[in-house]
This record gives structure tokens, C-alpha cells and sequence, in this order.
């Protein structure tokens, strides 16, 4: 299921905990393509706080907690990580990452937690929802099969990687646009991992944002940028990204583009992907500043001269999941849908 999909069942699953109807979920998928990240952004969104749990790295002990002697009978000392409502409020997010990395004694331990919402004299707060997430066997990850008991405790879903899903996340965290443009240009890249060959480094969205980062410290290190984007993502889509950047110095002027001159549009594909990416952000600059029925009036202008209106089309799709409907208020917004109409409706 696509990650924005997912991201509603999540928000629904967590909203749905003070009428009695949560059910917990399990996220399944590869490493790297955003699990724990879609479970925290719920948990922002709704300013909720989220304790992470990695059952990988407990004993059965650490969550049952330990007995003590009271009075002639043997109690249960609580774990101060479990949620509470004193402590860390009234409604978050209880997360068991790794869970199919979790030893089965430590699974068993979880099965009570999970369905009933208690373990022994301990309960889960009313307003607190349950996630889990795990890699599947076979992503080279260390995986136990999960038992049936504990699968029968959740919903399942498995994790999809979605280019668009993506390039929106992308925009709102401020990835460096040169990384966008570039997985427009090569969309397969956005998640590229054969267990098979035993890979270190390779490209995901996780690993993606590893690249931005390379991009910020090592631009002005040309002689490490290549190697340090390599590191990030793998020595294939490392080289490719590398050669892309440096290729952006014939990209035209950006500025003369939003003042309205008649700037053509390159006849690199590469080139146009880049282009077509730093103006939605731009578009979203001048929306947070104000200026934003002019600067994206001119760039639906440039968006009517790419030669193939399909990239056009893109343009302004990926404008339009970045700013909202304001889009369609603008006034060259409706001589842009005019001309490309019979792209959008019949081809």
C-alpha cells in the first residue's frame, strides 16, 4: 500500500483509540522505505509522543518487569518505559520497531500487551495506539517468523515505495531539489535493493535523505562529493547522481524565468527534469512569502513551452500536491489546463 494511504490508516488507527475501536497495526516492508518515519509524522501532526520499543534488544523480563516480595506474596515492578499516563500523557503512540527481529521468548512476552492492552496489573492507557513494524524474511534482515498468535493480534500492511509519495514528503522536509529532479529523471532508483547480492550501500528513500545531506556538507569538496554520495547510496546510483549534479551548470536562469522573460526550455531530459523541480521550489518559497500568484502564474507560462507537455504536466502536478488548491485561482492556471487538456484526459 502507498505510503500517503498508509499514513490515513495510521491517523485513523490513532484518532480511533479514545472510541474503543483501535486495532493495533503491523507495518511490514524492506529497510529503508519509511515505516518508522510515517509513525512518528502521526504522532507530530497530532503533537502526541511516541516511545519507540525495540523488542530486538530486550528480554522477556524488560517488558513483564521484575517481581518483588510485597507482604508474603510476589508483585510486578512495572516498567517505567511502558506508557503512562502521568508520566508521558494521556494519548501517544506505543511503537514495537524490530519486532520480527525480536527473539520468540520476547514475542510471547508482547502477545498480552498487544491484544488485550495489559500486561498482568499494567494497562495501556485508553488514548494510546499500538504499532509495530518489521522487515520480511528474506530482506537479509535478521527476521524470525512471526507466530500465528502474534500475527492474529494486528492488521498487516505492507509498505510500498511511490515516487510521488515521496517527492511530496520531499518538498515539505526541504530535500535539496537537485535530488528530486534527479529521481524524476530515474524513478527506479528511488528504491533499488536485491538481498540477493548482499548490498551495503543502496538506494532507499531513507538512504536518499542521506544523499541531501552528503549534497549540503561536500558540494564545496569536489573532489569528496562523489565518493561521499556513493557511501549514501550505493556505488552505481552514487556515480549517476554525482554526474547529474554536475550537469545542472547549464540549467537557465531561474530568476529571469520567474520575472517573465522567454527563456526556452533545455533539450536535455535531464536538464528538464531539473528545471521542472527547482520551480516547484520556488512555487513554494513565494507561496510561504507571499508573492505567490505571481511567481506561479510565470511558471505555469513555463510549463506550457516544455516540448513534451507530459514533463509540463508533472510541473504542475508536483506544484500542486506542494502548495494546494491556490493553484487553480491563478490566472494563467486555466489557459495551462486548456492547452493540455488532451494530454491529461486521454492520454
Amino acid at each position: 500500500m502507498r505510503p500517503i494511504q498508509l499514513l490515513t490508516i495510521l491517523e485513523q488507527e490513532f484518532i480511533s483509540t479514545r472510541a474503543g475501536h483501535h486495532t493495533p497495526v503491523m507495518l511490514w516492508g524492506p529497510p529503508g522505505v519509511g515505516k518508522s518515519d510515517m509513525v512518528r509524522e502521526v504522532a507530530h501532526k497530532h503533537q502526541a509522543p511516541v516511545i519507540d520499543i525495540r523488542l530486538s534488544q530486550m528480554e522477556p523480563s524488560d517488558l513483564r518487569g521484575i517481581p518483588f516480595r510485597s507482604n508474603g506474596s510476589v508483585e510486578w515492578a512495572i516498567p517505567s518505559l511502558l506508557p503512562n499516563d502521568e508520566r508521558h500523557g494521556s494519548q501517544g503512540i506505543l511503537f514495537l520497531d524490530e519486532i520480527t527481529s525480536a527473539p520468540p521468548t520476547v514475542s510471547a512476552a508482547a502477545y498480552q500487551l498487544i491484544l488485550d492492552r495489559r500486561l498482568g496489573e499494567y494497562q495501556v492507557p485508553e488514548g494510546w495506539a499500538i504499532f509495530a513494524a518489521g522487515n520480511r524474511q528474506g530482506d537479509r534482515g535478521v527476521t524470525y517468523s512471526m507466530p500465528a498468535p502474534l500475527a492474529n493480534r494486528f492488521s498487516h500492511f505492507e509498505v510500498e515505495t511511490n515516487l510521488d509519495d515521496w517527492v511530496t514528503w520531499a518538498y515539505r522536509n526541504q530535500i535539496d531539489e537537485r535530488i528530486i529532479a534527479f529521481l524524476r529523471f530515474r524513478p527506479e532508483l528511488l528504491f533499488d535493493f536485491d538481498p540477493a547480492h548482499n548490498p551495503v550501500a543502496f538506494p532507499s528513500p531513507r538512504s536518499w535523505e542521506f544523499a541531501h545531506r552528503a549534497l549540503q556538507k561536500f558540494i564545496d569538496h569536489p573532489q569528496l562529493l562523489q565518493g561521499a554520495l556513493q557511501a549514501c547510496v550505493g556505488p552505481a546510483a552514487g556515480v549517476e547522481l554525482h554526474a547529474f549534479v554536475s550537469s545542472l551548470d547549464k540549467m537557465p536562469d531561474l530568476d529571469a524565468i520567474l520575472r517573465g522573460e522567454e527563456l526556452s526550455v533545455p533539450s536535455e531530459i535531464d536538464l528538464q527534469y531539473a528545471v521542472a523541480s527547482a520551480l516547484v521550489g520556488r512555487a513554494i518559497r513565494a507561496n510561504e512569502s507571499g508573492d505567490g500568484v505571481e511567481v506561479h502564474g510565470r511558471i505555469l507560462e513555463y510549463a506550457g513551452r516544455f516540448p513534451q507537455r507530459e514533463m509540463g504536466v508533472m510541473l504542475v502536478s508536483d506544484m500542486h500536491r506542494a502548495i494546494g488548491e491556490t493553484l487553480f485561482s491563478v490566472p494563467q492556471f486555466n489557459d495551462w489546463a486548456q492547452a493540455v487538456s488532451d494530454v491529461m484526459l486521454y492520454e
